[in-house]
């Protein structure tokens, strides 16, 4: 029997369809810090290099990196960075299989966003400190 025209395929859900909820938004900025550290890791790696290279090239790193603009950018690394770390924390929770309830997920949800932005304040309160 031969088709007459393209079969009818379901639709996957995806972002149009389902309502936004703060476990969505967790899970997608969880990826985005993973990326984000990916490439913010290479702030490391500058760091390192010019340490290895001499006085020189690492007073130019502290510079650069104790401007305005690379405290900004050291601020977004730390926020991806203890964002990823406590979204982490609430998937190897729902790995034993608890807080798996509406409530405790929002619960959770929320306070990832608190505890990693409460935790980047304080990491930037004592590296401005010190």
């Amino acid at each position: 029997m031969a088709r007459t025209g393209p079969a009818e395929r379901p639709l996957s859900p995806h972002l149009q369809i389902y309502k936004p909820s703060i476990t969505m938004v967790m899970s997608i900025l969880h990826r985005i810090t993973g990326a984000a550290l990916f490439f913010g890791t290479l702030l490391l790696v500058i760091a390192l290099v010019a340490l290895a290279s001499g006085s020189s090239a690492y007073g130019t790193v502290q510079a650069i990196y104790g401007s305005f603009l690379g405290k900004l950018v050291l601020f977004g690394y730390s926020w991806a960075l203890f964002h990823h770390m406590c979204g982490g924390i609430r998937h190897f929770v729902w790995d034993t299989g608890a807080g798996l309830e509406r409530g405790t997920r929002m619960k959770l949800a929320w306070g990832t966003l608190v505890a990693s932005l409460g935790l980047t304040i304080l990491a930037f309160v004592a590296y401005l400190a010190g």
